[in-house]
Formats: structure tokens, C-alpha cells, sequence
């Protein structure tokens, strides 16, 4: 008698959002999982679910590209022949139309503002609400990302069609009119393509105007939830990899590493960074509080799936003081993402084996043992007098700190 073959594990990915920086982690996080992991194959995979800029490396994965291949594409600087090049620098070509859309009511909504201001209609706030009409509703045009990505998806064995593609793809937006999630890819969801979904999903609002489909309007998917992987755990699946960018960062860590040149080498406090670091502290807050929510709750709702998530130290400043318009210290980040993914596999505590191996799924032991793997090449170790100006660096690092914590007690009561 035959024995019987025991069925494939279903595993599902879903990628949260957080811009260029989120994309840059997610995929040097999969680039070191992808070596680390024996039995899995990421671009074989049942089902994906992308969110805003997750929405990219998703959508990738399931037209068969490689965490490697998607490096090249995403990360690496473009070049002639880079046919593959997808460069974050055209995320920044300011919303033109919409300026001059927009800029075109300004007469008749003046005129109006004033006309009802003069005749006592209205008060000055109401008349100043009156003109809101007038204002771009985004900042910089998104148009290109669903340029670049159908030219990417229609190259050979790739598809911009949802329902081509030989796994179930779902990239979330959110509907601005009703605020419900839009998924993209399901049925009756399925006849957009794959290049404008993205661009829906990835749509910030204030940042890019939203995308019109069929009539409708869509902006970031994350306004909903942050990673929407109930559409997989929905369809039944044994295994879901959730890979989430965005933590809040705990500052009150005494030293933090100097990304590069100008780079702020410790940030005692958020508030010293000005607007930027409160807002985008708020924002990591918000967004995780109601993930880690999400989390519970799936766990709850789905005990027969394991869920792993993979996702920054709380406390680590790399991605929290990057600029991700800068290829070289792109390429760091997801350097960074790689080996601290590769340290969380190796980690006893994260419990991630015992998941894996009831999948079928164990730990390439010699590749993550491996302390000479890099996802590019290492840069050249710096002279003995960068070596003694990193040392003093971090001499002057300290005292500043000690100096901050001197004049926090004493200015207590």
C-alpha cells in the first residue's frame, strides 16, 4: 500500500505599509528569511496581502520575483541597464494637475467667500471653510507608481492582472467615501490592475491625492487597519508571516548609532526633534497600538493558525533616523533589516522554530551561523583615523548624554 502524502502546508504573507522606509525593511527582512528557511519558497506562497507600500513587495512576490530580485528592483541604484529599476525619487514629482485643478476654482471661490462675508451671510471662520474646495488634496503625484509597476508586471511570466496570477493577491485600500477597505483582488475586486491597486493602497492622504477607480475614490489602505491579514486567515491558511515596519521608538535608550554624516548621534528626548519626530512618533504609536489589538484578537479568533510576526526593536534608531531618498543609506537600512532578522531567527527566545517545523519549515543552521553574510557587499572597514574619530564620536556621545541627565535632575523641584 501507497503511503500517503501529507497535504502542503497553507502559508500566507502579509506585509504592513510605512512608505519607502517600510518597503526598504520588509524587504531585507525577507531577504534573510528567505536564506534562513529551509521549505519555503516566498514567490509560492497562497496567499499575499499588501497594504500600502507592503501593496509593492506583495505584489511582487506573487508575479514570482524574488526577495533578492525585489532588492535589485527597489533598492539598489537604477541604471540603464537595471530594466527591473524602480526608484523612490518619482514618489516625489509634485501633484501638478492637481495644483492646477484645484487653482482654477480659487476666482469663483474668493468671489463667493466674500460676497457672503460682505452681506453678513456668513462669519469670517465660515466664510474661510467656504474655500476649502480650493486646496490640493495631495502634495506630490502618485501616477508614476502605476506607470512603473504595469511596465515591471508585463514584463515576461508576469501579469498586472489579479486573475492571472497563479496565487490569491490582495492588496487593501480604503474607500475615502464610506472609509470601508477595498481588497483588491477578491472577486468583484479582481478586473483593476495589479499597478493601480498598488497605487490605491499606497495612497497617502495629504501626501497623494486619492485614486479614482470605477467612479470611486481610494486612499491608503492602513486607514482601516494596519495589516489587514484577516482576508487570509479568512480563507483558512496554517501559517501566516506578518512583517510590519513601523514600531514607536523608545528615545530614552542612553546611546544610539550614528547613521551617517549630519545624522543626529542620540535623541534624548522625541520632543528635541522638532514636529517631524512628534508626528511621526504619534503616528508609529497609533498605528501599532492597533495592530499589536489585531494581533490578540487573531490569535483568538484563528487557534489553528500560527501566526509570526517579524518586526523592528522597539529600540533600534536605524530606521527611525533614515533617509530613505538616499541610495546608500537605503542600502544600509536594509542591510540592518537583514542581519536583525537573521539575529531574531537565531534568538532561543523568539520561539520561531517550534512554529516553523510544524510546517515543515526548519533553520538553515549553517547560513544563519554565517557572520560573514551580508545582502551586499560589506563597505570598506574604515582607516585607523575614521576608527578614532568613531571613538571619540562616542566619548562625546556619552558626555552629551550625561551632561542632558545632569540638567534634567537638577532643574527637578
Amino acid at each position: 500500500m501507497a503511503r500517503s502524502v501529507p497535504p502542503q502546508p497553507k502559508i500566507a504573507l502579509a506585509l504592513a505599509g510605512g512608505g519607502p522606509l517600510g518597503a526598504i525593511y520588509e524587504i531585507g527582512a525577507l531577504c534573510a528569511l528567505e536564506e534562513s528557511l529551509n521549505g519555503l519558497d516566498f514567490t509560492r506562497l497562497q496567499h499575499y496581502v499588501g497594504v500600502s507600500s507592503g501593496g509593492f513587495i506583495a505584489a511582487g512576490l506573487a508575479n514570482g520575483m524574488t526577495p533578492r530580485a525585489l532588492c535589485s528592483a527597489f533598492i539598489d541604484a537604477p541604471s540603464e541597464q537595471a530594466v527591473d529599476a524602480f526608484d523612490p525619487s518619482w514618489l516625489m514629482t509634485p501633484a501638478y494637475s492637481e495644483f492646477i485643478r484645484r487653482g482654477l476654482l480659487w476666482p469663483g471661490l474668493l468671489v463667493s467667500a466674500l460676497w457672503q462675508l460682505a452681506s453678513g451671510r456668513k462669519s469670517l471662520t465660515r466664510a474661510l471653510e467656504h474655500l476649502g474646495p480650493g486646496f490640493p488634496t495631495g502634495i506630490f503625484s502618485n501616477d508614476q507608481i502605476d506607470t512603473e509597476l504595469a511596465r515591471l508586471f508585463t514584463r515576461a511570466g508576469r501579469t498586472n492582472d489579479f486573475r492571472k496570477l497563479k496565487a490569491q493577491l490582495t492588496l487593501v485600500a480604503t474607500d475615502l467615501d464610506t472609509g470601508e477597505a477595498a481588497p483588491f483582488g477578491r472577486p468583484g475586486w479582481d478586473h483593476v490592475p495589479i499597478s493601480r491597486a498598488v497605487q490605491a493602497s499606497a495612497a497617502l492622504p495629504g501626501l497623494f491625492p486619492p485614486v479614482q477607480i470605477d467612479d470611486r475614490y481610494y486612499v491608503d489602505g492602513a486607514l482601516k487597519k494596519t495589516m489587514h491579514a484577516s482576508v487570509a486567515l479568512d480563507d483558512g491558511v496554517d501559517l501566516l508571516l506578518c512583517l510590519n515596519p513601523l514600531v514607536p521608538f523608545d528615545a530614552s535608550t542612553p546611546k544610539l548609532a550614528l547613521l551617517g554624516p549630519g545624522a543626529p548621534a542620540s535623541i534624548p528626548r522625541i520632543v528635541d526633534g522638532g514636529l517631524p519626530a512628534v508626528l511621526s512618533q504619534t503616528f508609529r504609536s497609533m498605528i501599532h497600538s492597533r495592530m499589536v489589538l489585531g494581533m490578540r484578537q487573531y490569535e483568538h479568533s484563528y487557534p489553528n493558525t500560527d501566526i509570526i510576526l517579524i518586526e523592528p526593536d522597539h529600540r533600534d534608531p536605524e530606521l527611525y533616523l533614515a533617509n530613505t531618498f538616499s541610495y546608500s543609506q537605503r542600502r544600509h537600512v536594509a542591510e540592518h533589516a537583514y542581519q536583525q532578522t537573521r539575529h531574531l531567527l537565531r534568538s532561543p527566545t523568539a520561539g520561531l522554530s517550534a512554529k516553523l517545523l510544524r510546517h515543515g519549515i526548519t533553520l538553515h543552521h549553517a547560513a544563519l551561523d554565517d557572520t560573514k553574510r551580508h545582502l551586499s557587499a560589506p563597505p570598506a572597514p574604515p582607516s585607523e583615523f575614521g576608527q578614532a574619530l568613531t571613538r571619540l564620536d562616542g566619548v562625546l556621545d556619552d558626555l552629551r548624554h550625561e551632561l542632558h541627565a545632569m540638567a534634567h535632575r537638577t532643574s527637578r523641584p
